[in-house]
C-alpha cells in the first residue's frame, strides 16, 4: 500500500509498505553478498549459509541490509502507482516496523516545480541602452588598427603615458635580492597598469639613465610569491615612442583588405552596427529573462537548490582540475572568500532553476515542441564538435540517459527565441528597436542538460560538447533514496 501527502512546495512524503515476504527474499540476496565480504571460519568466501551469516553479523544487521536491498524495487513500484517523478534523488525520512513482519518507509520526494501560468511576457517592453555608431566610434577602431602597426623609435626625452621603455628590474626582500619580479631588458609600456603596482608612477617623467626605487606588493599572479612585500629598483635604459602610420589610401591598400580609407570606414561602420545588434540582442535576452524571473512568486524546495548548486560546483571544480588548479588555489588567486563564493553559487542556482521553470511554462503556453528533425540536427552538430560519429554520440546519449535532457535544452532555446519575438525592445525614448537578424547556427551552443537558460549572465562557463559526451557514459539515474543527512545528488 502506498500513501502520498504534501510536505511543502513541490515536495511529497511517500509512505510505502515493504511486506515480510519481500524482506525475506531480500535477506537471501543480502546474505549472499555478505557471505563474500565476511570471513567465517570453516567456510570459503561466499559459501556460508544464511543462518550462519545471520549469526555472524547479527539478525538486526541482516534485516537492515535486506531492507536497503528491497527499497529500490519498492520505490520504483511506488512511483509507477502514484505517477510521481522525482526531480532529485529521494531522501529516506523514516523506517518503522509494520504489521505482519513488514516495514513502513517514509521517503521525501522532490518534484520539478511548475507554474499555473508564466509572468506576462507578450508585449513586454524592455528598455536597452543603444550606443550610437558615429564617426567617433569608427575613429576609435581605426586608431586601434594604427596602433597595431605602430613602430617604436628611440627618443631622447622623458617617458610619459603610451611611451615604451626598456628597463632592468631588480626586486629585493629583507635586503636580499628576490627573483620574483626581477627582469632584464624588459619592454614596458608606461601608463598601461601592467606588471608591478607603482611602476607607472615611478617611470612617468623619467629619462634614460634614471634609476628609480619604490616599495610594492607582488600580485597574486606571481603564484606562491604573490602577496610578498618587496623593494623594487628600476634602471631605465631606453625610451621609445610610438610612431603611428599615416592614414592614407596607400597604407590602407598595403595593410588591409580594403583599397581606400573611405571604403574601410564604411565597412568598419557596418561591422560595428552588426556587432551592436549582436550585443543588443544578448542584452535584450538577459534583461527580459531577469525581469520575468524577478516577477515570479515561486518557493523552491531546498533539496532542488542543493542539487543544482552541487552540480554546478562539481562542474566548475572539474574544469579547474583540467587546468591543474585546486579550488583553494582558485580562491586565493581571485581573492574570493569561500563562504561568499558558495553563497553566490547558491543564489545563482536558485535563479537558474526559476529561469528554467519560467521558460518551460512559456514553452507550454506557446505549445512549443521539439521535432525529431531538430533533435537529429542538434545531435549531428554536437557529434561533429566532439569529433565523434553521429551513431556513437547518439549511443552515448542513450546509455547516459541524456536524450530527454538534450531535448529539454532544445525546447528551452526555442521558447527563448519565441519569447524574444513576443517582447518589445525599446530605446531610452521609448522607440522600438529592430533587432531582427539571421542567427548563425555555428554561433549557437546547446547548454548542459537542465541549464539552457542561466538567468544572469556569467556562470562559468559551461561544459563543451566533449564534456557532455564524457558525462553521458558516467551519469545514470538512481531511484534508491539517500539518508536525510546526505547531500542531494544531481539527477
Amino acid at each position: 500500500m502506498t500513501k502520498v501527502k504534501d510536505a511543502g512546495p513541490f515536495e511529497k512524503i511517500l509512505t510505502m509498505t515493504i511486506g515480510k515476504d519481500a524482506i525475506e527474499a531480500a535477506k537471501k540476496t543480502a546474505a549472499r553478498r555478505l557471505a563474500g565480504e565476511v570471513k567465517i571460519k570453516g567456510f570459503r568466501p561466499g559459501k556460508a549459509p544464511m543462518k550462519v551469516i545471520e549469526s555472524a553479523v547479527g539478525a538486526d544487521t541482516l534485516r537492515r541490509e535486506a531492507i536497503d536491498d528491497a527499497l529500490p524495487a519498492a520505490l520504483t513500484a511506488a512511483f509507477e502507482q502514484t505517477d510521481l517523478e522525482p526531480a532529485v534523488t529521494p531522501r529516506l525520512k523514516d523506517i518503522r516496523d509494520g504489521d505482519g513482519g513488514g516495514v513502513e518507509v517514509d521517503v521525501l520526494v522532490t518534484l520539478w516545480p511548475s507554474l499555473k501560468k508564466p509572468p506576462k511576457y507578450k508585449g513586454r517592453r524592455i528598455e536597452l541602452d543603444v550606443a550610437e555608431i558615429d564617426e567617433a566610434a569608427v575613429d576609435d577602431q581605426i586608431e586601434r588598427m594604427r596602433n597595431q602597426f605602430a613602430d617604436l623609435e628611440d627618443v631622447d626625452r622623458e617617458a610619459f603615458d603610451d611611451d615604451f621603455v626598456i628597463v632592468d628590474v631588480t626586486t629585493s626582500k629583507g635586503g636580499e635580492e628576490f627573483a620574483a619580479g626581477s627582469a632584464t631588458d624588459m619592454l614596458f609600456e608606461v601608463g598601461a597598469g601592467m606588471f608591478l603596482d607603482g611602476m607607472d608612477d615611478a617611470l612617468r617623467g623619467k629619462g634614460a639613465g634614471s634609476i628609480e626605487q619604490f616599495e610594492t606588493t607582488l600580485p597574486e599572479s606571481f603564484g606562491s610569491d604573490g602577496g610578498a612585500k618587496v623593494s623594487v629598483r628600476v634602471l631605465i635604459k631606453q625610451v621609445k615612442a610610438k610612431r603611428l602610420p599615416e592614414l592614407t589610401d596607400e597604407w590602407v591598400d598595403d595593410m588591409t583588405e580594403f583599397d581606400t580609407v573611405a571604403e574601410m570606414r564604411q565597412e568598419l561602420a557596418e561591422q560595428l552596427t552588426r556587432a551592436r545588434q549582436v550585443t543588443l540582442r544578448a542584452e535584450f535576452e538577459r534583461v527580459l529573462l531577469q525581469q520575468l524571473v524577478d516577477d515570479l512568486k515561486l518557493d523552491l524546495p531546498e533539496a532542488l537548490v542543493d542539487s543544482e548548486m552541487d552540480g554546478a560546483f562539481h562542474r566548475f571544480a572539474h574544469r579547474l582540475e583540467k587546468q591543474g588548479i585546486e579550488f583553494g588555489q582558485y580562491l586565493a588567486l581571485t581573492g574570493q572568500d569561500q563562504e561568499a563564493f558558495l553563497a553566490d553559487l547558491r543564489s545563482q542556482a536558485d535563479v537558474n532553476i526559476k529561469t528554467r521553470v519560467m521558460i518551460e511554462s512559456i514553452a507550454a503556453s506557446e505549445k512549443i515542441v521539439v521535432e525529431d528533425s531538430e533533435m537529429d540536427e542538434t545531435v549531428g552538430q554536437l557529434a561533429a564538435a566532439s569529433k565523434m560519429e553521429v551513431a556513437d554520440y547518439r549511443n552515448a546519449l542513450t546509455e547516459g540517459g541524456q536524450e530527454k535532457a538534450l531535448s529539454g535544452d532544445i525546447l528551452r532555446r526555442k521558447a527563448i527565441d519565441r519569447l524574444l519575438e513576443l517582447a518589445v525592445p525599446v530605446d531610452g525614448t521609448g522607440n522600438e528597436i529592430d533587432l531582427s537578424s539571421e542567427r548563425d547556427p555555428e554561433d549557437e551552443e546547446i547548454d548542459d542538460a537542465g541549464s539552457a537558460a542561466k538567468g544572469k549572465a556569467g556562470e562559468a562557463d559551461e561544459e563543451n560538447a566533449d564534456d557532455r559526451a564524457e558525462a553521458q557514459s558516467n551519469e545514470s539515474e538512481t531511484s534508491e533514496p539517500t539518508s536525510e543527512s546526505d547531500q542531494a545528488e544531481t539527477e
